[in-house]
């Protein structure tokens, strides 16, 4: 959670998500406490007001940023700015995170820009440059590699490829200005119509500074080089930013490499026109150490399959099979808008090739894709009461996939068993309106439609599936400002989740017979659901004492829900839509502010992301969906002192996970991953230019599992966990000129 110059987001990161379940006691119990906490501190906002009236005072206010005044703020054209993506988010009538990962000391992973953000799940793999498991709301939780269920923006033009899939190992937090997160239907783009929502990357630019450099060293052998530059004219400005990372691994057979390259060049036209460019490139390679029993958890997390003894290690040898990912990318994109205030229009050009490699231990799966897409948006203003947008997108991608049997002596690739070539292509438009009704009130309508095409066809033998889904995604709600510093919302949102290549595409090869191969295709529905949300965020108190608190409920009824699963050696074995209907319910909660001190003062966050997701009917009607945890805490605290050398900021940061979660759609009872909390501790230093830092995570050097495969029964004997990071630290510096 960050402080931002809005008032009613100072809470950056952390934005709501809601609605009360009335036939779940317990959950409607917490709901009902999250909503009077939300009442209040809307009365305790409106009452500190009142008070002031009654006392002679003015009012307090908050300056806030008009449309005007945010775009001038932006100085360079198209560059990020946190003043104009508040306003933008402040007028979505749900939950949101504006993160400013620049602020943060170490940027080595994704969790490094993102912890702290209620609503967002992240779950380590191997705790380096590889595949988090990233959820929002359980969107794509069962997708196995990670690759679906939330829309990944590069300065607001899509990252997927058209059927919807990812590598999360390309995204590079250090070259992000702002991370801006609109959960579950609360997006801005019409792409964006999954469960989960959208995460934008927005780059820094050459407007942002001339330059920097960067080293960070750590545990396991860590280690990480950047350097960027940054040039600005009278009207353009560009930048370019280069990265590498890598690490040995804590696990054997875990370590990582990735190289990046982002650069992009911005121009002024006639007529306040403006264009960006942008260029990335990601190379990008790990082992993968694979899943364990729940026992070695304990007793030899930094192990693997081929450790030990058992008829499992033998069959299962990581040493010998080298499972392992390498992807690598290259991405160009355009963008040029135009007009003012009362209309103002936008075009968004973008292109990739994506060549990617992933081997598990029975398969390899090499994909080539090439991916073109383009994005169009119009925003107008009728009146002073009512604005209005409309959208228009299109992508395809057309992907050569091709499948062969690994070996187990050696890892080598052997027979090629499949072979497709897949085409995906999107439609999509938008078309929406923001009408005041009373000052502070505003009713917030919207209608997407999308049409997607998935079509499949194998080189090796006549199989063919090509499948069409037309769908519509309206959404509803209601933003109210209670005050300056509070306000409420509430919205009510179909979603709908086409299925990717992984669930339509199955491929697999005995362990104990590599000769004994298949490959099919799936015909899918579309995942469709409802979702209720109600929340609230704004600042209690004043000034740099003030508390910043965010608040969401959300209830979603889902319609055939896409599961993965796995066999019991771990590995993929298909995907189904799930016939009995499941229902996805939490609560997202956030809190952050300072403490002032005799000497220096305490900054404090916080987040807690509850979910209770379920099977409605069917074969596991009532148990809880396996993949997510239920209850999920992160919290820090930082002592802030000036001091003649610099600003020192120290102290202590956990996350938390209690309880048991089960791994399995059975709840098998045995078959769980055991809650968990970490410790963790932060050093930061700086003055002018520099910034240094030390960073120690899991003190206590605690045995768990981050992770797991999600099956539909386990047991605790078969692999299925992933042991997390063990004891770690490292250090950065960095300097800006």
């Amino acid at each position: 959670m960050n402080s931002l110059p809005d008032s009613r987001s100072a809470l950056a990161g952390l934005s709501p998500s809601a609605l009360a379940p009335a036939r779940c006691p317990r959950l409607s119990r917490t709901v009902a406490a999250g909503l009077l906490a939300a009442a209040a501190a809307a009365a305790q906002a409106q009452a500190e007001e009142g008070s002031r009236a009654a006392q002679g005072q003015l009012p307090a206010m908050t300056v806030r940023a008009t449309e005007a005044a945010a775009a001038g703020q932006e100085a360079a054209p198209l560059r990020p700015s946190v003043a104009a993506e508040q306003l933008r988010l402040d007028a979505v009538p749900g939950a949101s995170n504006l993160v400013q990962p620049q602020q943060q000391a170490r940027l080595a992973t994704l969790r490094d820009a993102l912890d702290y953000q209620p609503g967002i799940v992240l779950q380590d793999f191997f705790g380096a440059t590889d595949q988090p498991r990233l959820s929002i709301r359980g969107s794509g939780i069962q997708s196995n590699p990670v690759n679906r269920g939330v829309v990944l923006l590069q300065d607001g033009l899509p990252l997927n490829e058209a059927d919807g899939s990812f590598i999360i190992g390309t995204l590079e937090p250090r070259n992000a200005a702002l991370i801006s997160v609109r959960r579950g239907a609360n997006t801005l783009t019409p792409s964006a119509i999954t469960l989960g929502g959208e995460l934008d990357f927005q780059s820094l630019t050459g407007a942002d500074g001339r330059g920097m450099v960067r080293a960070e060293a750590g545990s396991f052998g860590r280690r990480a080089l950047q350097g960027a530059l940054g040039l600005e004219g009278t009207q353009w400005d560009g930048r370019i930013s280069v990265s590498s990372d890598r690490f040995d691994g804590w696990r054997h057979h875990s370590a990582s490499r990735r190289d990046a390259l982002h650069a992009n060049v911005g121009f002024q036209g006639l007529g306040g026109v403006e264009n960006r460019s942008y260029l990335s490139w990601t190379d990008l390679e790990f082992e993968i150490p694979h899943v364990v029993p729940k026992n070695r958890v304990g007793s030899d997390p930094q192990s693997v399959m081929g450790d030990g003894s058992s008829p499992q290690d033998s069959l299962l040898n990581v040493y010998r099979r080298d499972p392992r990912r390498e992807a690598s990318q290259l991405r160009l994109a355009n963008r040029t808008r135009w007009g003012a205030d009362d209309l103002r229009q936008e075009l968004g050009l973008y292109w990739q090739n994506t060549d990617d490699w992933f081997k598990d231990p029975t398969v390899g799966t090499r994909t080539d894709s090439r991916t073109l897409g383009a994005q169009w948006r119009v925003d107008g203003r009728s009146s002073e009461q009512l604005r209005w947008h409309g959208a228009l997108a299109w992508s395809r991608s057309n992907m050569d996939r091709r499948f062969n049997a690994i070996s187990s002596a050696n890892g080598a690739e052997l027979q090629r068993f499949a072979a497709y070539d897949l085409r995906a292509e999107n439609l999509q438009g938008q078309l929406g309106a923001d009408w005041r009704l009373a000052q502070g009130l505003s009713l917030v309508g919207q209608l997407g439609w999308s049409r997607q095409e998935r079509n499949a066809a194998s080189r090796l033998d006549a199989g063919r599936l090509d499948q069409r889904w037309t769908c519509a995604t309206p959404r509803v709600g209601l933003n109210w400002d209670v005050t300056p510093r509070t306000r409420l919302w509430a919205n009510l949102s179909r979603s709908q989740e086409a299925p990717s290549y992984w669930e339509i595409v199955t491929a697999a090869a005995a362990p104990n017979n590599p000769n004994a191969t298949q490959s099919a295709l799936a015909r899918l529905k579309l995942q469709r659901a409802t979702t209720l949300e109600v929340g609230g965020q704004g600042r209690l108190g004043e000034g740099e004492r003030a508390t910043a608190w965010q608040v969401a409920v959300y209830r979603s009824h889902l319609a055939d829900e896409l599961m993965s699963v796995t066999d019991a050696s771990g590995l993929a074995l298909g995907t189904t839509n799930y016939a009995g209907g499941t229902r996805h319910q939490g609560i997202e909660a956030g809190l952050s502010g300072t403490f002032a001190l005799p000497l220096g003062a305490l900054d404090w966050r916080g987040s807690w992301t509850y979910s209770d997701f379920r099977f409605k009917r069917g074969v596991y009607a009532g148990n809880r969906i396996a993949g997510v945890p239920r209850n999920l805490i992160n919290a820090e605290l930082l002592w802030r002192v000036a001091t003649p050398s610099g600003v020192w900021r120290v102290g202590p940061n956990v996350r938390y996970q209690p309880g048991s979660n089960p791994i399995d759609h059975a709840n098998t009872p045995g078959a769980t991953q055991n809650g968990y909390a970490l410790l963790g501790f932060a050093l930061q230093w700086s003055q002018g230019q520099w910034r240094a830092w030390l960073q120690a995570d899991n003190l206590t050097d605690r045995r768990y599992a981050s992770t797991f495969a999600i099956r539909n029964q386990a047991t605790a004997a078969q692999p299925g966990y992933l042991p997390g990071l063990g004891r770690s630290a490292s250090v950065g510096v960095d300097y800006r000129f």
